[in-house]
């Protein structure tokens, strides 16, 4: 199997035509189901943050934010008559959005570990991050492998940026639940720089279209 020049495994010409079909609907949806998703979830955990003073809550809901940016530009290019000649600009989106994310991430934590208000105990956060770390793996994988059967290096880009989301649920979930039991408030901020290095990564890869292999 050969690749593409923007390191993209080719295997768009390997897909037969009606599976294609398939495979574009399957993303259209998935992409549909997070950004139904993800808004829920922003105004949700924006609202809590804001009642429990919370930078990490309220970041979660900024991610969520990014995230339908993201899943917004495969859902543009996949609602072309030709999804393959709006992937680069698709890809470009999600690059950004990844940078966007790392920023926000980096800069929220250095905050918390440096003298920015603590946050209270939040049972709707902690809720929240339970359930989306249940619900974005699920959408994740689905994604991704729609997109690797498809050879779309976008549709695989954007189901990264779905799992980093439930990689963010998991951090927020571990924090809030070490803030409430043990006041541990450093705990949250020092795991999501880890993941914000994780963003840059990725961004870097959409930049240069290397998802799909």
């Amino acid at each position: 199997m050969s690749s593409c020049a923007d390191g993209c495994c080719a295997t768009k010409s390997t897909v037969d035509p009606d599976r294609r079909v398939v495979l574009s609907r399957r993303v259209r949806l998935l992409v549909a189901a997070t950004i139904t998703y993800n808004v829920i979830e922003a105004i949700v955990a924006i609202s809590a943050g804001t009642i429990a003073s919370s930078t990490a809550l309220i970041g979660f809901g900024l991610d969520s934010i990014i995230e339908v940016a993201s899943a917004t530009a495969v859902a543009w290019q996949f609602s072309g008559k030709d999804p393959e000649a709006r992937e680069r600009t698709a890809l470009k989106v999600i690059a950004v959005s990844f940078f966007a994310l790392a920023a926000y991430v980096a800069v929220e934590s250095v905050r918390t570990l440096f003298g920015a208000d603590h946050a209270e105990h939040s049972p709707v956060g902690i809720v929240l991050a339970a359930i989306s770390l249940l619900v974005m793996p699920f959408l994740s994988y689905a994604q991704r492998r729609a997109g690797r059967e498809l050879g779309s290096a976008s549709a695989v880009a954007d189901s990264k940026q779905t799992l980093l989301c439930t990689y963010l649920s998991g951090v927020l979930l571990v924090g809030l639940l070490l803030n409430s039991l043990f006041g541990w408030y450093w705990a949250d901020p020092l795991v999501a720089l880890v993941i914000a290095a994780v963003a840059i990564k990725e961004g870097r890869e959409a930049w240069r279209g290397e998802h799909c292999c």
